[in-house]
């Protein structure tokens, strides 16, 4: 058995996330945050070989967690316990420590939240608001219209180069574990990524060092993740819209826009890159106001 120090344990887990498993940047930082204050809760107590951790320990530290002050949110808490649960799964699959104190560790409930999804009428003021005359809100509207059309993610959008654009109406788009599909891509985002590439990129292009993104900064660099929210933000703001758009939410909305519209739920699930439609289904869901409209319009003795 090969021995390791409980910071050398976790940045072995970290690399075989990045390296192996092929996550991404920013879904390997939150595990190294997570485990970060993982392993400084146990590093207070004297714990610093992984084979020292016991179920004991692992429960104590769940439960201390939930009990913070102000409250962590579920889905936080699952994430923390995910990635503590993930590292000590590796280091028993290694042969780091000869056992998994995890293995009993019951994930914490959480209640299951319905994707926000904006309205047909929300999502065409939110596509419109950018400046049609700049060359920036001609980038951010190419951008908006890709990420509605497409259910693409952000980080998704963000990676494009200019050949993920094929000849036609589709896009290829690489996922997480840099697993690729291919989407459809409709008229409107098709027109509206046109405008950008001959109107605005070049121009860009000619301000930074050679890239093969598709979306570009100000200066000729990549669009940032952080710039691309910024984009939303400022759109929803124009836009006057008072729920809250993220990224995420053109996503929902396109899944939300097109189970309404008829579409088969698995072919939704190969369009977001869903592993299982399990996780596509939650789209299905119908407001009881519409639940109340439908049967007030359709039952003979309803009213």
């Amino acid at each position: 058995m090969v021995r390791q120090t409980l910071d050398r344990a976790v940045d072995s887990y970290l690399r075989h996330l990045a390296i192996e498993r092929g996550l991404s940047d920013h879904t390997v930082a939150a595990y190294r945050r997570d485990l970060g204050v993982y392993t400084g809760w146990l590093d207070a107590r004297g714990v610093s070989d992984p084979a020292a951790v016991t179920p004991d320990l692992v429960a104590d530290f769940a439960a201390e967690r939930a009990r913070a002050d102000p409250p962590p949110a579920a889905s936080s808490l699952a994430r923390l316990q995910s990635s503590v649960r993930g590292l000590h799964r590796f280091l028993a699959r290694e042969g780091i420590v000869d056992h998994d104190p995890t293995a009993r560790l019951a994930p914490p409930k959480q209640p299951q939240r319905l994707p926000k999804a904006l309205t047909i009428e929300q999502v065409e003021r939110l596509l419109a608001a950018p400046a049609a005359d700049e060359p920036i809100g001609i980038r951010d509207r190419a951008l908006l219209e890709l990420l509605y059309a497409t259910g693409a993610r952000v980080s998704e959008a963000i990676g494009l180069d200019v050949d993920d654009l094929r000849a036609g109406e589709v896009l290829r788009l690489r996922g997480k574990g840099d697993k690729e599909r291919i989407v459809a891509v409709g008229s409107f985002a098709r027109a509206a990524v046109d405008a950008y590439l001959t109107r605005v990129r070049p121009t860009l292009a000619a301000k930074g060092r050679a890239t093969s993104k598709l979306f570009l900064g100000a200066r000729g660099a990549p669009l940032s993740r952080q710039s691309a929210w910024l984009v939303i933000q400022q759109a929803a703001e124009r836009a006057h819209l008072t729920a809250h758009v993220s990224p995420h939410t053109l996503r929902h909305s396109f899944a939300t826009h097109l189970l309404q519209g008829g579409a088969d739920v698995r072919v939704v699930q190969e369009l977001l890159g869903h592993a299982s439609v399990a996780t596509t289904q939650i789209y299905t869901h119908v407001s009881a106001d519409t639940l109340r409209d439908m049967y007030q319009s359709a039952h003979p003795r309803a009213v």
